[in-house]
């Protein structure tokens, strides 16, 4: 056990963050290409730049957005999200192993913050979970990862809370860190392929959303002669 554990704390993580970063890079490299060749080919290419950046603002901080509708489940999907980027970047135990194997350390969560912000974002996914069940609107428009997510994205904060405040068995613990170590790998080898790569394409997406009214020129004709309406009166 104890060499599975050295394996997946180092060469499984090395390459478990690889594929994660270089995943993420493939993802932004190709939206952005494609909105340069989009542009490219517009007719029309003024773009509302004020209106994107305003856009894209709402989108990353939707302060208005969360008290419209279902202000509740909005307010504990944004302290989820929160609580999922802080406590695997500014835990403890967490820059010690980045110190130990590329020598950088940064400020940490004290031990009563990391662990109360722990036990809340376990506590937000179970409740997101619920409302998501109890909404018959959500039910229709949920598949099964948006049920499954959730649970993958809290399993290393149960372990992981586990293995630091209870007292174990030397397997248990050893069991359970596994646990905790493969199942955030998992996390990241899958962040590139599944929806969870908003958290990098977000702040592109309203850029995109304008770029995609601007249809090349002539393909206005070109529709008009696929729909046999070349011609007719509008």
């Amino acid at each position: 056990m104890e060499a599975l554990l050295d394996f997946a704390k180092g060469p499984l993580f090395r390459f478990s963050f690889a594929v994660m970063i270089l995943g993420l890079v493939r993802i932004v490299v190709l939206d952005i290409w494609g909105a340069v060749n989009a542009y490219r080919r517009a007719g029309d290419k003024k773009l509302d730049w004020n209106g994107a950046i305003r856009n894209t603002l709402h989108w990353l901080f939707p302060v208005k957005h969360v008290f419209a509708r279902r202000p509740v489940y909005s307010l504990l999907s944004i302290f989820f999200h929160i609580g999922l980027i802080v406590v695997p970047i500014f835990l403890l135990a967490h820059i010690q192993l980045w110190k130990a194997g590329i020598g950088l350390s940064w400020w940490s969560l004290p031990p009563v913050w990391a662990d109360t912000l722990t036990l809340a974002t376990i506590g937000f996914a179970l409740a997101l979970l619920i409302g998501r069940m109890g909404s018959a609107g959500a039910r229709y428009l949920s598949r099964k990862q948006d049920y499954l997510w959730p649970v993958m994205l809290i399993i290393p904060f149960i372990t992981g809370y586990f293995c630091a405040n209870v007292v174990l068995g030397a397997g248990t613990y050893q069991l359970l860190m596994l646990i905790h170590i493969l199942s955030g790998e998992l996390i990241l080898l899958l962040l590139p392929f599944s929806k969870i790569a908003h958290c990098v394409l977000m702040p592109m997406s309203q850029f995109v959303v304008a770029l995609a009214w601007k249809f090349p020129a002539r393909v206005d004709d070109e529709i008009c002669t696929t729909l046999h309406k070349k011609g007719a009166p509008v």
